[in-house]
């Protein structure tokens, strides 16, 4: 790689099973140094190869003394690479390298503690205040910590709350400073990354649009065209504006109009997007061949089945039209590459099959791009808005891929769709007009299949029930239900009910997830 490439040294994450091994990576992204998620197995051969600039070993809900609990090669701790261990990672490398762990007598810390350090003056702590708030979430921790490592924080019930080997360039902290209830969790990763391991801060967007463009360039011939599926949602989009700034009108974007869009989608795509790239955006109206697919159709999985492929041939007709077309881009996402396992170094086994536009690759003998693949989502917005996306675009909810299909639960009809599109919009209106709809990391209504008693002018009303969800997430692996205010819930009540024709109950969905999912289908 070439030594202004923002990813040519990794910070390398190992995943040991933590829930927040994302946004640890995230946390380091944000300090300006690239991070990847790697096996937590990963071999120093293959740590060799890829030259990091540092490790960092996750948490995990395992013992590090259990049979069978995961491990890391020992010879990582010897390597002379800056290793910060959070939690999990802290306790194996102190059980590895002389220290004894063992279950925490108190059952362990949860949640808010005040942590003290010993020595102000340690790089890792620079600018931290002695005393602060901290996240625990650990059954186990250090108890010894034997004569190599020095310990440098504490808690009430925490003797080693962090520390730092004597001869190692190993640090370890028992809590986890990538969560936002570590007061000055940022600013220790930014520590470690500044302090201990001279990050060289060559990870911004800037220098992403810049080796993109390079990489875009060199591989999409003079007399080539790369097709873009549009869908209105902010990673298409992002991704066609960025392959825009590198071919111009040799990306053609094509956006189906699938009937199953939100309001004022069609109208939007064309205006925001097409007015502010050069891009060629193609529009296909296929309403009325998705709700010929859907008719009589219940089950959401068959739902996605028949979107899918009646997808795959509305855009396979209007790709053929389109001459020197030989790649295909997708708006796929680092999260997106974890989970389906297409990492070569990959922490995970398949979790969910990605797809972004179902099997059109391998259907019209298209080559891959997927530009966006090393972003996050966070990542993805702050590009747009470098490429000159507007907000209402960059800042759009997250969209399902089948639409308002898998919101529209049991059959779809044009008539139901109207309707889940309108309480939609009047929800979405009501949470910017409260300045929340950037606060929410996804909201949207969701017509459900059942109809309730009401009344209505002393009339009893016999109507179908909508419901609200709103939801905050870091990173949508987990997410919770928003804490939304009684009065806007109940304006948005209000106009539902007396704007939308049908409906006479509004309920709030008040569901995390887990144990539920984001999408009610």
């Amino acid at each position: 790689m070439e030594p202004n490439d923002p990813s040519s040294r990794p910070v390398l994450v190992l995943d040991f099973g933590a829930q927040y091994v994302q946004l640890i990576a995230r946390r380091v992204r944000e300090r300006h140094a690239f991070a990847r998620i790697v096996r937590h197995d990963i071999t120093p051969e293959r740590v060799r190869e890829l030259n990091p600039l540092a490790l960092i070993l996750s948490g995990g809900p395992r013992s590090v003394y259990e049979p069978g609990a995961p491990h890391c090669d020992p010879e990582l701790f010897r390597m002379g690479i800056p290793t910060l261990g959070i939690c999990y990672g802290m306790q194996l490398a102190t059980e590895v390298l002389g220290g004894k762990v063992k279950g925490s007598t108190a059952r362990g810390e949860y949640g808010r503690a005040e942590c003290r350090i010993l020595d102000p003056a340690e790089p890792l702590f620079r600018d931290v205040p002695r005393e602060s708030i901290v996240w625990m979430s650990h059954g186990d921790q250090v108890h010894d910590a034997g004569s190599d490592f020095v310990p440098l924080a504490v808690t009430s019930t925490c003797p080693v709350a962090a520390a730092k080997h004597k001869s190692l360039p190993f640090y370890g902290m028992q809590f986890h400073p990538e969560v936002s209830h570590t007061a000055y969790g940022s600013l220790m990763l930014g520590n470690f990354l500044d302090r201990v391991c001279g990050n060289p801060k060559l990870w911004t967007m800037e220098a992403f649009i810049e080796r993109s463009i390079e990489q875009i360039s060199a591989r999409v011939g003079p007399n080539e065209r790369v097709v873009c599926g549009l869908s209105g949602g902010v990673d298409s989009a992002v991704c066609a504006a960025l392959l825009a700034k590198a071919l111009g009108p040799r990306v053609v974007c094509v956006f189906v109009d699938t009937g199953l869009l939100r309001a004022g989608e069609r109208v939007a795509v064309a205006e925001e997007f097409g007015s502010r790239t050069s891009a060629e955006l193609r529009v296909v109206d296929a309403a009325d061949r998705f709700l010929a697919a859907l008719e009589g159709v219940t089950e959401p999985q068959e739902k996605r089945r028949r979107i899918g492929h009646t997808f795959i041939d509305v855009f396979k007709d209007e790709a053929k039209s389109i001459s020197g077309a030989h790649f295909l881009a997708q708006g796929t996402l680092y999260p997106d590459v974890i989970e389906s396992g297409g990492e070569p170094d990959g922490p995970t086994a398949t979790i969910k099959i990605h797809h972004n536009v179902g099997g059109l690759p391998e259907e019209l003998g298209f080559e891959l791009i997927e530009p966006l693949r090393d972003l996050f989502k966070d990542e993805v917005r702050r590009l747009g808005l470098e490429l000159g996306l507007p907000d209402s675009l960059v800042w759009r909810h997250p969209f399902p891929g089948p639409g308002l299909a898998v919101r529209c639960l049991g059959e779809v009809t044009a008539p139901r769709l109207e309707v889940l599109r309108q309480a939609d919009a009047i929800f979405l209106d009501e949470l910017k007009i409260a300045g929340l709809d950037r606060q929410v990391a996804q909201a949207f209504a969701v017509l459900l299949p059942i109809q309730s008693v009401g009344v209505m002018g002393d009339a009893r009303t016999y109507e179908d029930v909508i419901a609200i969800r709103s939801v905050d997430t870091e990173d949508f692996m987990t997410a919770d239900w928003s804490r939304l205010p009684h009065d806007l819930l109940a304006r948005t009540s209000t106009r539902i009910i007396n704007s939308v024709k049908g409906v006479n109950r509004v309920v709030y969905d008040v569901t995390s997830k887990p144990p539920g999912t984001i999408e009610w289908e």
